[in-house]
């Protein structure tokens, strides 16, 4: 498999004008619904770009994947606005994302903020999801695991070289992460930053942070528990870090209890949030999304 072919980039406008960008892996099939992967806080679509062409170009179960930029990430224009980097103004992103390519219908896997996204879409375009990953996130937060993000973010420095960039992830997220491998390693801190004008810098705009700067994480952050429920009658599959510091064991009880059919899958070795193509996670996506597919073809004859 040609990973560096797998994919062709997209732009499109959001509902504002801003110029947005994303790539679709796969062309569409018959009888498989696409995916659609939304990443976390400050990353971008190189998160997924593994699993992405795996599952486009699964030997049984191929399907068109697509992801994309936030504003303010990856290859997306940076807002002038810093406060437009909230997750309504994201999802309303994506719903202009998925027009522009005539997609109305597809499995959303949200990894942490995107799966936030994702419990925002049940709620204003329930029609769009045919069914839910969570990797690593869930509606309650816990405050602790999100001032961990927030300290380590505030405290970034751009590395001089791509050994010093995964050294210092490595020695930032290598307690909670002991499974991963040197190839899993470089591939996490790609994904984070980007070479620019000679300069390996986070690949996001800085003032994302400033979206951060007034949480107390003393108090009980805001919960998406009304949204969660919206997913009741779709096919929703659970991905958590043995080790996740986000979503913790206890609000995981609490989802399987308000959706019984809720598939979860314990990632053992891995924190916030799991590499999703490392071990045998893209045969269980690859599976869940089948499942779907059977789900869509019966309920169409």
């Amino acid at each position: 498999m040609n990973l560096a072919e797998a994919y062709r980039e997209i732009n499109y406008d959001a509902p504002d004008g801003l110029k947005l960008h994303g790539r679709v892996y796969g062309s569409e099939r018959a009888g498989a619904v696409p995916l659609v992967c939304l990443a976390g806080l400050t990353r971008n679509s190189r998160d997924f770009h593994e699993v992405a062409a795996l599952l486009s170009q699964h030997p049984d179960t191929p399907r068109q994947v697509i992801t994309f930029d936030y504003r303010g990430r990856g290859l997306s224009a940076y807002d002038r606005d810093w406060s437009h980097y909230n997750i309504g103004v994201e999802a309303n992103d994506v719903i202009a994302g998925l027009g522009s390519l005539g997609i109305d219908r597809a499995i959303f896997l949200g990894t942490s903020r995107g799966g936030l996204i994702t419990h925002v879409l049940a709620s204003v375009a329930p029609t769009l999801l045919a069914g839910v990953i969570l990797n690593d996130i869930g509606p309650e937060i816990a405050p602790e695991g999100l001032r961990q993000i927030t300290q380590y973010l505030r405290k970034s420095r751009n590395p001089r070289t791509w050994p010093e960039a995964i050294e210092r992830q490595r020695n930032l997220h290598g307690p909670a992460f002991p499974a991963l491998t040197e190839a899993d390693w470089m591939r996490f801190a790609r994904a984070i930053y980007r070479r620019q004008r000679g300069t390996i810098r986070p690949d996001y705009d800085l003032n994302l942070l400033k979206t951060m700067a007034n949480i107390d994480f003393e108090k009980k952050l805001p919960d998406l528990w009304e949204q969660f429920d919206l997913f009741e009658k779709l096919a929703l599959l659970v991905i958590r870090g043995e080790n996740s510091s986000l979503l913790t064991p206890e609000t995981v009880l609490e989802m399987s209890r308000r959706h019984p059919a809720m598939q979860v899958i314990n990632v053992a070795g891995q924190g916030h949030a799991p590499l999703l193509e490392t071990g045998r996670l893209p045969e269980l996506i690859a599976a869940f999304a089948a499942g779907i597919d059977l789900r869509q073809t019966a309920a169409l004859t």
